[in-house]
This record gives structure tokens, sequence and C-alpha cells, in this order.
């Protein structure tokens, strides 16, 4: 895949990550714009990286980098824009291709350094799963001590966003209609609490009690019992992409509540969020796969039999 470079470019080999969302291409693939590799060869005005450089490509590859949102670092919200990295039509008329491949030219602007010592197949779900969970939080002030977040849903958003959670210090219950999430939310990544949120009575118990709320769930679900866990001016967030979203203004109104949106983070903040989870230790749980087992990996994630990301060796699998 090439985009629309200019002076800089970096080529890339290595890694692929599936995405468990379960959008597929007109392909037939899963989406692949999480990809981490090495840097192989560099154009001539490239100063950032360097052959045999740890980096990485997320979910756009390129923006018109002169509107409002470019110039503030957040090309994902490009006014013109942002390509995204597959089966979109980039500036020069071409269609970008993904990391379904052995090597990926991209501007130097749109790819990250994967910091020293980093796993590259840990990386590679960072660059969407983890960046959509950490912009929003970063954004709200999801960063403060002792305060409480709820996180909607436990798959590759949601167990990010309980990491992050407990990085931050905060106080993290794990909410799902599936009584099997509980062990892995508490045991295995720390979650502070655990409930069902199909029992009323638990909810209820919990009413005004959360600071924060990131809701990761993209299927259909009520709203208006987790807008009545939140407290006074408490802010929830909206990371899946259900059907449509009901509730009853009064949930907003009385409580002085916030609902918001979001979507995956600028390069600025990506590069901060690689950073935060080298220094801090924070790697998402994946299963490292060849791509001959790409169409069982695709059941898989239909019967939601992953965690919490499938993370295919391009590389290797290629040999």
């Amino acid at each position: 895949m090439k985009s629309n470079t200019t002076a800089g470019e970096e080529e890339c080999l290595g890694w692929a990550a599936t995405d468990p969302s379960g959008l597929l291409s007109p392909y037939n693939f899963a989406r692949r714009h999480e990809i981490v590799g090495i840097v192989k060869a560099v154009g001539c005005g490239v100063h950032a990286f360097k052959v045999g450089d740890h980096v990485g490509v997320g979910t756009y590859v390129n923006s018109c980098r002169h509107c409002e949102y470019c110039s503030e670092g957040l090309e994902n919200h490009c006014e013109n824009g942002a390509v995204r990295t597959f089966n979109h039509l980039d500036f020069d008329g071409t269609i970008t291709k993904g990391g379904y491949s052995s090597s990926i030219v991209v501007h130097q602007r749109y790819c990250f350094r994967i910091p020293d010592g980093y796993p590259l197949a840990s990386a590679a779900p960072l660059l969407c799963a983890g960046i959509t969970v950490y912009a929003p939080m970063m954004r709200h002030n999801m960063n403060q001590p002792g305060k409480s977040l709820g996180v909607i849903g436990l798959g590759g958003l949601g167990h990010m966003a309980v990491k992050f959670g407990k990085a931050f210090g905060l106080n993290v219950t794990v909410f799902s209609t599936s009584i099997s999430k509980r062990e892995e939310a508490l045991m295995l990544l720390g979650a502070d609490k655990f409930v069902i949120s199909s029992d009323e009575e638990q909810m209820k118990a919990l009413a005004k009690s959360y600071d924060f709320i990131i809701d990761t769930a993209s299927g259909d679900h009520p709203f208006d019992p987790y807008m009545s866990l939140l407290k006074t001016a408490g802010v929830l967030v909206l990371v899946g992409v259900p059907s449509e979203i009901k509730l009853h203004p009064a949930n907003l109104i009385l409580g002085m509540r916030t609902i918001s949106g979001s979507t995956v983070g600028g390069t600025n903040e990506t590069q901060e969020m690689l950073e935060f989870c080298a220094t801090r230790g924070i790697y998402p749980n994946i299963e490292v796969v060849p791509i001959q087992y790409a169409n069982e990996a695709l059941e898989r994630l239909v019967r939601k039999d992953v965690k919490y990301r499938f993370v295919i060796d391009i590389e290797n699998s290629l040999k």
C-alpha cells in the first residue's frame, strides 16, 4: 500500500492485528489497521525514523495536514477526511490496502515509534483498541486517582479501559451481561468490582456512584440505567457503536450529566499512549496466530472466543 507521500516515507514489515469488532471489508477480511514492524527503508526527507526502528501504523495513514484539526494534532478529525488505513481512497487516487501484506509505505507523520523493549505483537492492538479508550479518558480527566470509573463491556476495548483505569489509580467497576466475565474482570484484569448490568437490584444499589463511565459495547443496550449511576456532573463516553441511543432527558438535565462520543486519537496522543504503556508496563491480552489461521480466528471472533485481540504474525507466516 502506498499513501500520498511527499519527501518522507517509511517501509515497515512485520505484524498485523485483526479487529474483534467483526466489521468486514468487501474482501471478507477483518479490519487490518493495527500494524507494527521494523523500518527497512526511508525516504530522503525522513528525519523521525531510521532503518531498524520499531514502528507502528494505526487506523489512518494520511490527512490534509493543514486544516484546524490537523494543525492541532487531531488528524483523525481532519476536516477533509482522514485517509483510513485500508479500503479507502487516498488523495493520490489509490486505494489503501492495510496490513495484510509484507510491507507498507507510510508518510512519517502517521508512523509511531514503538518504545524500546516493548513487544511488537503487544503494541499492535494499542494502535486502535488502546488509543480508542485512552484518548477520551484523557480528554475527560479520567486519570484522577481516587475517582470511580465504570467500564461497560469487556472485550478488546473494555479490557484496555480497565488496564488504563487501574494505572490511573481509579476505582474500576466492570459492567457486563455475562457472569462468565466475572473472574477475568476481577482476577485477570484487576478490576475492583464486577456488576451484572441486567440485575436491577445491583444497578439501583450503585445509583450516583460513578464519576465516569466508558461504554465500549456495540450491541444495543439501554442507556438510562447507566446514566443513573453517574454522580452529579458525571460523564459517560461512548466508544462502541450501537444502532441507536435512547435515554430520558431528565437523566442528563437533573444530574447535570454529560454523554459524549469519541473515536481514535491524533498522532500526538497516540505516541503519548505508547510511551505511557511502556513506562507503566501495560500490555493488551493477545493471542498471536499465523495468517493461515485467519478464517478460524474470524469464526472465533463471531463466537466471542478471544481474550482479547488476535494478532497475526505476518512476517513468519510468509516465510
